[in-house]
């Protein structure tokens, strides 16, 4: 979070600067907003950058840098409640969702808006806000190779040391 103090544009009446002096501030920056009982510091903007990279004044939605928000995630035949960070990553969510699932991380797709997401992806940077859905898939190499291991059927003919067709 970047906080500036924004410069005093319009000039004071006489009694205003008296205020001032009798508070020991000047324009109420040291008192953290005792002048004005308002529990804020008057003059001072914060600012957050956007997922776009814009730098914006932050809203005062009293939200901060820990929020946490639920995320639905949808498996295609259910769905859960996920409560995390919202600066956390998408890797951290995968994290997650193993325990609540069974699936491995590297196992596991999440998709946010139609489009597969990298671990290393950030929620908030993408958009994910409180109570969206995200998309988790099993991964159909990793699914394809489960399938045939507990049929017990023919393992895969690749190439490698071991795996090498003998031809008759």
């Amino acid at each position: 979070m970047i906080k500036l103090r924004s410069k005093n544009l319009f000039k004071r009446s006489s009694n205003s600067k008296q205020n001032a002096a009798s508070n020991g501030a000047c324009g109420g920056y040291g008192n953290n907003g005792a002048a004005n009982g308002t529990g804020t510091r008057t003059g001072e903007i914060e600012w957050e950058v956007r997922p776009g990279g814009m730098l914006v004044q932050k809203r005062e939605s009293g939200k901060g840098v820990g929020e946490v928000i639920t995320v639905r995630v949808s498996t295609g035949s259910a769905w859960h409640d996920i409560s995390i960070g919202a600066t956390s990553t998408f890797g951290e969510l995968k994290a997650v969702l193993s325990m609540v699932t069974g699936l491995e991380p590297k196992e596991q797709r999440l998709l946010f808006k139609g489009k597969e997401r990298e671990n290393e992806g950030y929620l908030h940077m993408v958009g994910v806000r409180d109570r969206d859905k995200v998309l988790l898939l099993e991964d159909p190499a990793l699914k394809e190779r489960k399938l045939r291991a507990m049929a017990g059927g023919p393992k895969p003919i690749g190439p490698g040391p071991y795996n090498t067709p003998i031809e008759v």
